[in-house]
Parts: structure tokens; C-alpha cells; sequence
């Protein structure tokens, strides 16, 4: 199995190339952007790696549910892949500026982003959840947080769809907003708040680490999914990408994925939902 390259921010700095790799851009646009990456045989993707179970390094190797899916893809499409490590903040403007050819971190669909960008089918369900304390009796579904504290990560739909629900509840909810998943889930084991607020997969990845917490079922928030990005005008290679993701679900090769990072595969859509949020 061919293996993608990674290039990390932390290499590209040390050979003073950060700058260059992000300023320099690719390519042009291509009038067939799927027969260009086949012509040159390398697909660049770009992602933050950052955010496990996702994208995250270990010991300097790109690791998480990204990096297993597009060692697949790389396959599917008999192409090199490279993996560039940019701050969440560039993904984005990174693509639709040509620096690279996807993003393939988690981006959650939202009808504002798809008037912007072609996604690829949903890689992970990516509904708001809570999670608790393990041997906490007092909270048993999501109405439970009611006049308790409850965190999550400051700038994100997940905290926007906690503080919406929030107000819906007889007694107001304190939300703490955190700059990392790590220090929600310390102050939560520490009883400082009772509950966390975020994604079911990125909470399935902490029940994995850790048998003290718990998930509040059902999930409070509105379905919504992780998904990657493309330019609009790449659509056939954002296409091409979707097809073979789709076969994965065929095979079970992402329901096996899924079960490594998360612990549980979940049936995702075989088309680009239409966002609830």
C-alpha cells in the first residue's frame, strides 16, 4: 500500500518553506481537474492535524480517520498523495486560493458552505451530543443539563447549537467556552463543569481513552454531518473522491474505520445532505 506523504508546518518551517508553500499556489484551474491530478499523479490535501481522532500526529507521522480514508482514495484514484499540515483558519482560503486540491479535514456541511465549496458525501455523523461523568445519576437525557455548567469548544456550530438549546430549558444553562477539546474533557473529570458538548465521533474517540465518561443519548442537536471540500469548478474530482468513499461503505472498509477511531460505525448519507444547520 502506498502511503501519502505528509508535510508538516513544523518541517515546511524548519526548511523555511511555509511561507512559500502557501503564497506560491499550485497550478491553475484545470478545464478537467480530475485528468490533471491523474496526468501528474499526485492529489494534495491539506488538513490540520490538530484534531483526533481525525488528524493528529504521532511522533511526527500523520495519523486518525483522515489519513486512513485517503490511503484509500490514493488507491481508488492510482495517484500519490501528499498531505499538507495548515492551520484550520487557511484550510479554506488555502483551497479556494489553488494551494492544494482538498481539504480533508472534518468540515462540517453547512448551507452557507455549500453555496462556496463542493463537498465530497459525509465521512462522519457529525451531530452535537453531550457527555458526562460516568457515575453522574443526575443528568440521564440532554433536558438534564438544565442550570448545570456545560462546555464546549469556543467558535464552533456545536456551541451554537448547545447555547440554542440552552434556552429552551426551564433553568438557563452556564456554557463555558474552551480553546481545546483536551482542557473541556480535564475540567469534566474534575467536576469544575458536568458536561461537554461536541460531536458524536470526537465523543465516541473519548470513550475509547477513558471508561470514566458517558454519552447522553439520544444526541440534542440537529443532524449534521463531517464532510471534505472542493472547489466548485473541481467538481468531477470532488466526484471521483465521493465514489470511492461510497464504495468503502460498500465493503465496509469506513464502517471499519469508523470502528477503530470511534468505537461504532454509523450509516452515513450516499448523497450531500442538505445541511440542518
Amino acid at each position: 500500500m502506498t502511503r501519502p506523504a505528509t508535510v508538516s508546518r513544523r518541517s515546511l518551517l524548519k526548511a523555511g518553506l511555509l511561507g512559500a508553500a502557501m503564497l506560491s499556489g499550485l497550478r491553475p484551474a484545470a478545464a478537467d481537474p480530475l485528468a490533471a491530478v491523474r496526468k501528474r499523479g499526485e492529489l494534495v490535501c491539506a488538513t490540520e492535524m490538530a484534531f483526533p481522532p481525525f488528524d493528529f500526529l504521532v511522533d511526527q507521522t500523520f495519523a486518525g480517520v483522515d489519513r486512513d480514508l485517503i490511503d484509500q482514495i490514493g488507491i481508488a484514484l492510482d495517484v500519490k498523495v501528499t498531505c499538507l499540515d495548515i492551520p484550520w483558519t487557511s484550510l479554506l482560503p488555502g483551497l479556494e486560493a489553488r494551494k492544494f486540491d482538498l481539504v480533508i479535514a472534518p468540515v462540517p456541511l453547512t448551507a452557507e458552505r455549500l453555496t462556496r465549496y463542493a463537498f465530497t458525501v459525509p465521512i462522519a455523523d457529525a451531530t452535537v451530543a453531550l457527555l458526562k461523568r460516568a457515575n453522574d445519576a443526575s443528568i440521564a437525557r440532554p433536558a438534564d443539563i438544565a442550570g448545570k455548567v456545560v462546555g464546549g469548544l469556543r467558535g464552533t456550530p456545536q456551541i451554537a447549537q448547545l447555547a440554542a438549546y440552552a434556552k429552551a430549558l426551564p433553568r438557563p444553562v452556564q456554557v463555558r467556552e474552551y480553546a481545546d477539546d483536551a482542557q473541556s474533557y480535564a475540567d469534566l473529570a474534575g467536576g469544575r463543569i458536568d458536561a461537554v458538548a461536541n460531536a458524536l465521533p470526537n465523543l465516541g474517540y473519548r470513550l475509547r481513552q477513558s471508561d470514566m465518561f458517558a454519552i447522553v443519548r439520544p444526541p440534542f442537536g440537529k443532524p449534521a454531518f463531517y464532510a471534505w471540500a472542493g472547489r466548485l469548478d473541481d467538481q468531477p474530482l470532488v466526484d471521483a473522491v465521493s465514489a470511492a468513499l461510497l464504495k468503502m461503505q460498500d465493503d465496509c472498509r469506513l464502517a471499519a474505520i469508523q470502528q477503530k477511531w470511534f468505537g461504532q460505525a454509523m450509516a452515513l448519507p450516499r448523497t450531500v445532505p442538505n445541511p440542518s444547520v
